[in-house]
């Protein structure tokens, strides 16, 4: 008995190339370039808008009634923030600030809305994105429970530089504080200065006492020992 013909391997669609889709045109939204340090929105403010990061870094941070503030998150190029106005959220839960020079997107809600009901491949990503994000606050709650400071820096200096992202990978950690460095993992700017040194010292990094530094895969180690 003849066998019947063998099928022809589909295709695999080209990648999904989020950039270039977000700045077709007629889509909408607005582009804005902020400098470092400059305030993108405050909490409490309305939410109207989706927010897309072309270049650069943003800082997310909460303030309490007593005044403290806490670091939330550190996002980079190809993230999505403030996107609880699509779940309803009327007012910003905290605040968003640029951490180096950066260019924002600012999409709609309404539109943002549109576009994830009928641009499949935009949903798929916008999906993959928000389901990275849930992953990193459980893991950024583990850290903050069960490992050290000196463990928990080590991580944030190689989630700042994104390291062993496929897209675009980096050595340098943006300029940031010690100070918002010490936000983030919850102990002293003292501490963290420290532990720079001590990483330093051991080729972990290529610091100079200044920000940004360099890391070095060998950081990795202190992240990975138990």
């Amino acid at each position: 008995m003849p066998r019947p013909p063998a099928r022809k391997a589909a295709k695999p669609s080209a990648a999904f190339d989020l950039p270039r889709f977000l700045a077709s045109p007629g889509l909408g939204g607005t582009v804005v370039t902020y400098s470092r340090g400059e305030s993108i929105f405050t909490q409490g403010d309305g939410a109207a808008h989706v927010l897309y990061i072309r270049s650069g870094g943003v800082k997310l941070s909460v303030l309490s009634k007593s005044g403290r503030e806490a670091v939330v998150a550190m996002l980079g190029p190809d993230d999505f923030f403030g996107e609880g106005c699509l779940a309803g959220q009327a007012l910003r839960m905290g605040s968003a600030a640029a951490i180096t020079p950066t260019i924002i997107q600012r999409i709609r809600k309404e539109d943002m809305a549109r576009l994830l009901h009928t641009e499949p491949a935009m949903s798929d990503r916008f999906i993959s994105h928000m389901l990275t994000r849930n992953l990193r606050i459980e893991e950024d709650l583990i850290d903050q429970l069960f490992n050290s400071s000196e463990k928990r820096l080590a991580r944030a200096l190689l989630l700042l530089a994104r390291y062993g992202k496929k897209d675009k990978p980096s050595r340098v950690v943006p300029r940031v504080s010690q100070e918002t460095l010490a936000e983030m993992i919850g102990t002293t700017r003292s501490r963290v200065n420290f532990f720079l040194n001590k990483f330093k010292k051991l080729g972990f990094i290529e610091y100079d006492g200044e920000m940004p530094l360099t890391i070095n895969s060998s950081l990795l180690s202190v992240v990975l020992h138990d």
